[in-house]
């Protein structure tokens, strides 16, 4: 099977790509893009002499991507299989034949010629067994030989128009690594990109030997903190996070962020009620780690076998 992913090269948007198209084909064409203009189109089109073999289902994400793929499936007759993992927006009309739409944007116009499923969250390319393989090596890192102290991995981002990391929040982060510490864990500390230098320094400063914070350079430690972790603190900024800590089947908990009010608040607040109080996935961090059982499918594994199945009914 021929698939070929489409999306910005950023993190968000190619890992959900890379995460379903893993399940359906060991070598994925990947093209990272930009963004198209209108006018290339046609006689225009950035792929009109494209050399490569033409593929099976194409699988995309983010708003850049739509153009991309109508140019691709023009290329070849409308005959790859086009799979969106998010609302395509309306000029898309025609473009895909699936969407697969995270529960928290069943709000958004919904195309006619586009069968649209719902995820939970959005799909990855973290599995349980890479976890399960990597955790004696990974929880080594940092523990010595006989040491079973309790790993907590605390996963940090940045503003991003629903919360903000203030300075009030930012101390708070500091107190809670520096008590979780004080209570006998190690804590394993990891910034995104997205994150503000106050956030990373004010955490660098913590003197204590349990706490490890990744200073960004060198390796990202992130896939070990996931594999050795017993339990997360997330910020809220992040959904992507907590579907990649899930995946462990460890306990997740939320941290407050300070709240920046506005639509985007809205959707992110209604994302975490509902792994919360809906679904039972993830809590609130009030202050204790306790553990807790949940059970949350691989959302790229269920894509893909979507994906199969809707493939093999089209072409009987």
């Amino acid at each position: 099977m021929r698939v070929w992913t489409v999306s910005e090269e950023k993190a968000g948007t190619l890992t959900q790509c890379l995460g379903v198209a893993g399940h359906l084909t060991a070598e994925p064409v990947v093209h990272t893009i930009g963004r198209l203009a209108k006018w290339r189109r046609g006689l225009l089109s950035p792929y009109r002499r494209v050399r490569e073999a033409e593929p099976d289902i194409v699988i995309s994400c983010g708003w850049f991507a739509e153009r991309h793929v109508a140019r691709i499936r023009e290329r070849f007759g409308g005959r790859p299989l086009a799979v969106h993992l998010q609302p395509p927006a309306p000029p898309s009309a025609g473009v895909y034949d699936l969407a697969f739409v995270s529960r928290h944007d069943w709000k958004s116009e919904q195309l006619e010629g586009t069968e649209y499923r719902g995820m939970i969250g959005v799909p990855h390319r973290i599995t349980r067994q890479w976890l399960e393989e990597r955790r004696p090596a990974a929880r080594a890192q940092w523990l010595p030989a006989g040491d079973e102290s309790p790993v907590v991995a605390m996963l940090l981002g940045g503003p991003n128009g629903a919360y903000n990391y203030d300075p009030p929040t930012i101390q708070r982060l500091v107190d809670t690594a520096r008590q979780l510490a004080a209570e006998g864990r190690v804590v394993l500390v990891s910034t995104s990109r997205r994150s503000r230098p106050a956030l990373l320094e004010a955490l660098l400063r913590i003197d204590d030997p349990r706490v490890h914070v990744w200073d960004r350079t060198g390796d990202n430690p992130y896939r070990d903190y996931l594999a050795a972790a017993d339990g997360f603190l997330i910020g809220k900024d992040t959904v992507t996070m907590h579907c990649e800590a899930l995946t462990s089947g460890r306990p997740v908990y939320s941290l407050d962020l300070a709240p920046t009010d506005g639509e985007r608040l809205d959707k992110f607040e209604w994302f975490h009620h509902d792994l919360q109080a809906t679904l039972g996935l993830t809590r609130p961090f009030e202050g204790q780690l306790d553990p807790y059982d949940y059970s949350f499918p691989d959302q790229a594994e269920a894509i893909a076998d979507a994906i199969r199945a809707y493939q093999a009914a089209r072409r009987r």
